[in-house]
């Protein structure tokens, strides 16, 4: 007898700053006990907010708190709202088929509500997706074809949707060169 996996609900929020120009999707957080925060990408060996800070700031270490271990949750929410990033994820209800964080093994049962998030956000018109799994969830929430990595797709309603690589250590791509691919995007709506 296999045992029933559990449906998990999005812990977070959206982080909606109301001038937002881009909207940034992972697929899910990974599990709470690998979390440093209570807040996006939480995971501390996740690339995202390393490389956020490397382009944002120059350094990649510039978002970790003093003890270097955590992350200063305070400064990230400034650099977003500053920058006018917005965050949230594509799956809303999932299940994870192993005991992990990967795309590969979660089960999306409900992504998100798109069209009520970019509600909230009136000046977005850019989503950035990072990684395959999350590109091909919100190509499919628009009725539009998953852009190419690297690349960028107009939905039928306007939106640019740009496929990034994931940000997770398992992605193996320096740091550097995934924020080349980040740093493109921001490029494109005059955010650096």
């Amino acid at each position: 007898m296999t045992e029933e996996k559990q449906i998990e609900i999005h812990p977070f929020e959206p982080y909606l700053p109301v001038d937002a120009k881009v909207l940034i999707m992972g697929t899910f957080p990974p599990q709470p006990k690998r979390w440093s925060m209570e807040f996006f990408y939480p995971n501390r060996t996740n690339d995202f907010w390393p490389m956020m800070a490397l382009i944002f700031k120059g350094d990649r270490k510039a978002l970790l708190a003093r003890d270097g271990k955590t992350f200063d949750l305070d400064a990230i929410k400034a650099l977003l709202y500053r920058h006018h990033i917005a965050l949230y994820d594509t799956g809303h209800k999932i299940r994870r088929l192993k005991d992990n964080a990967s795309d590969k093994f979660l089960d999306i049962i409900e992504p998100v509500d798109l069209y009520g998030v970019l509600e909230r956000i009136p000046k977005c018109k850019t989503i950035g997706t990072t990684g395959e799994k999350a590109a091909n969830i919100i190509a499919n929430l628009t009725h539009s074809e998953a852009p190419a990595m690297g690349c960028k797709t107009i939905t039928p309603d306007g939106l640019s949707h740009w496929r990034l690589p994931s940000t997770s250590r398992a992605y193996p791509l320096a740091l550097e060169k995934k924020a080349e691919y980040y740093r493109r995007m921001f490029q494109s709506v005059g955010l650096v």
